[in-house]
């Protein structure tokens, strides 16, 4: 397992949540909601620098089928202007169910309505890191796809 703090990226059109892990990459924690949009980008790179991150960790929300719609072709032009506006490594890892699994997560902890809405960002980008750290250390290697972008 690679030492170091990631950031997780959960991209939607309105809200984007962010968690962070330990730097032992064992744990994934909620940071923010940061507001989609123009600036964005610098919200997070921020969150990063601050954290002393080594990578970001972006979902891709494929569907089921594994197949790329127009959210996933959205998501890979955000992590591309990511990896543009930083010398980290931004990875895109699949995020099929993230959300589900995040709202399901907050319903049995007793989060209801405009409350369970304010943090499900979070929790979908918690479960996103989770899963690519549980990823690299079952499988021994960075998990996802680096987004390779000329600068």
């Amino acid at each position: 397992m690679r030492a170091g703090v990631r950031i997780g990226v959960d991209v939607g059109d309105v809200r984007i949540g962010v968690s962070v892990s330990d730097p032992s990459g064992l744990l994934a924690t909620p940071v923010e909601t940061v507001p989609a949009g123009a600036t964005s980008v610098r919200a997070i790179l921020a969150i990063a620098e601050d954290r002393r991150a080594v990578e970001i960790v972006v979902g891709l929300p494929r569907s089921l089928s594994g197949d790329w719609g127009p959210a996933a072709h959205k998501v890979r032009g955000y992590a591309e202007e990511l990896a543009r506006s930083t010398p980290l490594p931004v990875r895109l890892v699949d995020e099929r169910m993230s959300t589900v699994t995040a709202e399901h997560a907050l319903r049995e902890v007793g989060r209801k309505g405009k409350k369970r809405r304010a943090v499900v960002d979070q929790a979908a980008a918690v479960v996103i890191l989770q899963s690519a750290l549980d990823a690299e250390r079952s499988q021994g290697r960075a998990p996802g796809e680096l987004v390779e972008v000329a600068r």
